[in-house]
């Protein structure tokens, strides 16, 4: 109940203090609108916004499952022939110190306005958490198990599957839930740069109206989508990988397997 309690208390105490600050100040609207204006922005758009968040939401989605595919794809190229990593994985974290903004342009001239361009940056914004996650977790994977099946003469698809893809997978969702947080973003920042529909654009045309309480909801629906991804993929690892998470919760594992030991003897 604490957890939930605080995180509450602390967002109505930065709602009380926003309209403190609004009304003592004589805040203008455009500047910073009342949180009420805000939600009755909410809710009088509340049918364009989920038009343009189901649009945002689908790019981000598309988006998001290539750079997973690419990312794993290019892991395990990695992992299997060293030479390939020595030759790659610099440019994968080159690619990370190049602006999504300066590649945005770029794509769209490449491939238009469509909804390619938006899934490419979404993938570009979502592929280094991916792929470093899945890189670093092949490494770990023990070379004497792998030396072991190779001298009993399982293959290297027979590797993969019982060693390699079970030994990455919690390095895999710890990329995927950062990714998936960041896929959201790539859409909307993919949408400043050329669109017709979404929340990137309806941000934009807010922005140049002066509906600075439009613009706040905007932000709310995307910060919303953000953490519903973020929600997704921990319910997803969840069942994926319930082992994990029962240890996690016990604060010394250990500790509890001996006790539970020592109980059953006596």
């Amino acid at each position: 109940m604490r957890k939930y309690f605080l995180p509450a208390a602390s967002a109505f105490l930065l709602l009380v203090i926003w309209k403190l600050a609004v009304g003592v100040f004589d805040i203008q609207a455009y500047i910073l609108p009342e949180p009420e204006k805000i939600i009755r922005a909410l809710f009088e758009d509340r049918q364009v916004l989920f038009a343009h968040g189901l649009q945002t939401a689908i790019e981000a989605l598309s988006g998001f499952l290539l750079a997973i595919f690419a990312g794993l794809f290019l892991a395990l190229l990695m992992a299997r022939y060293s030479s390939v990593k020595e030759a790659l994985y610099p440019f994968v974290i080159i690619s990370q110190t190049i602006p999504v903004m300066a590649m945005a342009p770029i794509l769209i001239i490449w491939f238009g306005y469509g909804l390619l361009p938006k899934i490419v940056v979404v993938g570009l914004v979502c592929f280094f958490p991916v792929t470093v996650s899945l890189v670093e977790g092949m490494a770990k994977v023990d070379p004497d198990v792998i030396k072991l099946l190779q001298a009993m003469g399982a293959s290297e698809s027979q590797i993969l599957r019982k060693v390699r893809l079970p030994a990455v997978i919690p390095a895999l969702f710890a990329g995927i839930k950062i990714s998936a947080a960041y896929s959201i973003m790539g859409a909307v920042i993919a949408e400043w740069l050329g669109a017709s529909k979404g929340l990137g654009i309806y941000l934009m045309r807010s922005m140049h109206s002066f509906r600075t309480e439009r613009v706040f909801a905007a932000i709310l629906v995307i910060s919303v989508l953000s953490l519903l991804a973020f929600a997704a993929v921990e319910v997803i690892s969840r069942l994926v990988m319930p082992w994990q998470y029962r240890y996690s919760s016990s604060k010394n594992p250990m500790e509890d397997e001996i006790m539970t030991k020592s109980n059953s003897d006596d």
